[in-house]
């Protein structure tokens, strides 16, 4: 286990020890009522690796499972993200994707989010993690799930997406799909290069032009995340606050799943985006102790 990226706010806590962190949140459970505060101290500056060790300290000191106890202190959107803190990436990635998909409706924007942004190696780890924990390969899921053309692509960026071949397939739309599932970036951004001197127009304005919903939602998130990943995400969260009402599903996973790989570069691209902080978006549309362990993920001003 070791820190997954290097542009996070979360980083390893010094002098760390899982025995007395797993006693703080024992501490902060017992009794009548729950210390929010001390489980946003200890959970919001550990690293998932750190945390996967607390809770192997708690499950050995109090006997009991760390994400049980926690889950019947909390509710509502607060404890949605301690949970998803306390799971490795690629098992938080498979949870929400599987619970995405679950009952009637899916929710295409986790989905979209989670494949289009993956890379290969992360999308290893979370086919495997998925199959292990839900029973069935991620693949069957999606397809299940979706349907037509917008599954093709969700399927492509899934499996290797190396295999994406031409001769399977024969639209408009499947070449587009074949040059951005099987070309690798540097070479990508040149061909978006080229096609904007040729068309005269940006990639992403073509896509807008000649596809719709899910599909062009799909597209549009794998070319954005090609040119630059933390734009990508500053985006999904700006999108996510902005007018009435906040998507929470969205704002908590971008937050709990790149807290220690990007944060730093999502808030700068998200400054010089909007003209205004992360911190103070958050702040502003967000409340209580759910608000007050975001702030703490998001890192100051």
């Amino acid at each position: 286990f070791v820190q997954i990226g290097n542009r996070g706010t979360v980083t390893e806590a010094s002098g760390f020890n899982p025995d007395d962190d797993a006693q703080k949140l024992r501490e902060a459970m017992k009794g009548a009522g729950t210390d929010e505060a001390a489980i946003i101290k200890v959970l919001a500056h550990r690293t998932i690796a750190q945390r996967q060790r607390i809770k192997l300290a708690y499950k050995q000191s109090v006997g009991k499972d760390l994400a049980e106890d926690l889950s019947s202190e909390l509710s509502g959107h607060f404890q949605s993200v301690v949970l998803g803190l306390l799971m490795p990436a690629p098992v938080y990635d498979a949870y929400e994707l599987n619970a995405a998909m679950k009952g009637a409706g899916t929710e295409e924007a986790c989905l979209i989010d989670i494949l289009a942004s993956r890379s290969n190696s992360e999308m290893n780890a979370i086919n495997e993690v998925y199959k292990k924990e839900y029973g069935k390969t991620l693949e069957d899921a999606v397809c299940g799930d979706t349907s037509g053309m917008f599954q093709r692509v969700l399927v492509s960026l899934l499996t290797d997406i190396f295999e994406a071949g031409e001769a399977r397939w024969g639209t408009d739309e499947v070449k587009f799909l074949t040059v951005l599932c099987v070309r690798n970036r540097n070479h990508l951004l040149r061909v978006f290069d080229e096609y904007k001197k040729i068309s005269k127009r940006d990639i992403e304005d073509s896509i807008k032009r000649e596809m719709s919903g899910s599909l062009e939602d799909v597209f549009l998130a794998i070319v954005k995340c090609l040119r630059s990943k933390p734009a990508f995400f500053a985006e999904r969260l700006y999108k996510s606050m902005k007018g009435l009402g906040t998507t929470d599903s969205v704002l908590i996973r971008i937050m709990v799943s790149r807290a220690e790989i990007d944060m730093l570069d999502i808030k700068e691209h998200f400054l010089k985006m909007y003209g205004k902080s992360l911190h103070s978006f958050i702040k502003g549309d967000t409340s209580g102790d759910y608000r007050k362990i975001l702030l703490e993920l998001c890192g100051g001003e």
